[in-house]
């Protein structure tokens, strides 16, 4: 209220800081290609126009509080909110191409969905909902149709709750983040670990669901590297969302996992919610997010657990970057990104280097060498996972709560398969 009776009042009639001519410069312009709504910031918005506001998110909605909500007299800012594509840097556009598009492609249950992973030669992509109650079934978008096509696929053995993927060599890993002992009427029994399928032939076997006779909290995201080494993110929401029937155990952590010998190392002990994981290209680099901002309680004594809670101002919504040292250590923690809205989520690696992450109602655009955000995705759902896809790697589709989304660009993935 008081915001409002201070532009009423005219406090701030400039709607911009003028320019070396005296002429006000719009916060939001227009520009690239007019196949989608694209706006470009001037100086990221770096200076507005007194008085502006940007309220705090309420804790529950990832919607609430974000930054093209922002109160602010320059009129051009408007154009924010309805935008398909938000640039901060303008050399970026590059990476849009001539037609960029962003299209919503499906209405799904408003759930969590997560774990999405593209299978080259069957041009699928597949994908998970570790969200109470889970079904055992996944999703697949079969991308050999246009408009591409959504089904439920179950895997044998069914994998409960995947919450990451990643694919080598023609076979899938999936992080499954679920536990419990009565699934399929106590039929099944299943555990967080790591789950190998081959998607040829839907059979599934798991490769980890323990350490050292210790169930995993909630094995989040993995990524591979080119030795066949495993590195996941193991934080506590399977137990704050009512997937796990029993509390952790572990400390939220990050560790390595070797196939061949069934060894796991941990490699970081210091996020307080380790969600999303990546490996650059060249491998000398990690990056994992930590979503900490949104916790909940791990006593033994909470049966009926109301679910997790978002405190913007508490630590944990950024992406460290770590040194990989001889191909087994993490090292060097530093801060590359804190997310504009909500927490980072899932991260991709982009064959120039750059990242993308899921961030409330969007995507984040990154360069980790400058530690900006080059450029936003706008999404009318909350993105919590995404992958790369097509034959030339320059779809990117994402998955959240009540949608499934695709941009297409010039902004090529790397390379898995």
């Amino acid at each position: 209220m008081l915001q409002a009776l201070l532009l009423t009042a005219g406090v701030a009639a400039a709607y911009s800081l003028p320019n070396s001519n005296g002429a006000p410069v719009p916060l939001a312009k227009k520009c690239g290609p007019s196949s989608s709504k694209i706006v470009c910031m001037h100086k990221y918005a770096s200076v507005m126009p007194y008085h502006f506001y940007r309220e705090p998110s309420n804790g529950k909605d990832p919607a609430s509080g974000n930054f093209a909500q922002t109160n602010v007299s320059d009129p051009s800012f408007a154009q924010v909110a309805g935008a398909d594509i938000i640039v901060y840097d303008e050399a970026a556009l590059k990476i849009l191409g001539d037609k960029p598009s962003v299209k919503k492609m499906f209405d799904i249950e408003k759930k969590g969905h997560e774990a999405p992973v593209y299978v080259p030669g069957m041009e699928k992509i597949f994908f998970g909902e570790p969200a109470a109650p889970a079904p055992l079934h996944q999703f697949v978008i079969d991308l050999n149709k246009e408009p591409p096509t959504l089904g439920p696929h179950t895997f044998d053995p069914p994998i409960y709750a995947p919450n990451g993927a990643t694919i080598n060599k023609g076979k899938l890993y999936w992080a499954q983040s679920g536990g419990s002992k009565t699934l399929q009427g106590g039929r099944l029994e299943a555990r967080p670990g790591i789950v190998a399928v081959d998607p040829q032939t839907g059979k599934s076997e798991t490769i980890l669901n323990n350490f050292y006779g210790y169930y995993f909290n909630q094995i989040n995201d993995l990524v591979m590297d080119s030795k066949g080494d495993i590195w996941f993110t193991d934080p506590q929401y399977a137990w704050f969302s009512n997937l796990s029937d029993t509390p952790p155990r572990l400390q939220p952590s990050t560790y390595r996992f070797r196939p061949s010998t069934g060894a796991v190392s941990i490699v970081e002990d210091t996020c307080v919610q380790p969600n999303g994981i990546a490996i650059s290209a060249d491998e000398k680099t990690m990056y994992i997010a930590d979503s900490g901002s949104i916790n909940g309680d791990v006593s033994d004594s909470v049966q009926a657990r109301s679910g997790v809670a978002f405190n913007g101002t508490t630590v944990g919504r950024a992406i460290y970057a770590y040194d990989i040292l001889k191909g087994k250590f993490l090292a060097n923690k530093r801060p590359i990104y804190i997310a504009q809205d909500w927490i980072p989520d899932g991260i991709k690696v982009a064959t120039n280097g750059y990242l993308v992450t899921g961030a409330g109602l969007g995507v984040d655009v990154i360069d980790p060498e400058e530690g900006t955000v080059v450029m936003r995705i706008q999404t009318d759902f909350p993105v919590q996972n995404l992958a790369f896809a097509g034959k030339d790697r320059k779809q990117l589709w994402m998955v959240g709560v009540g949608g499934v989304a695709r941009v297409t660009w010039e902004l090529e993935g790397v390379k898995l398969e």
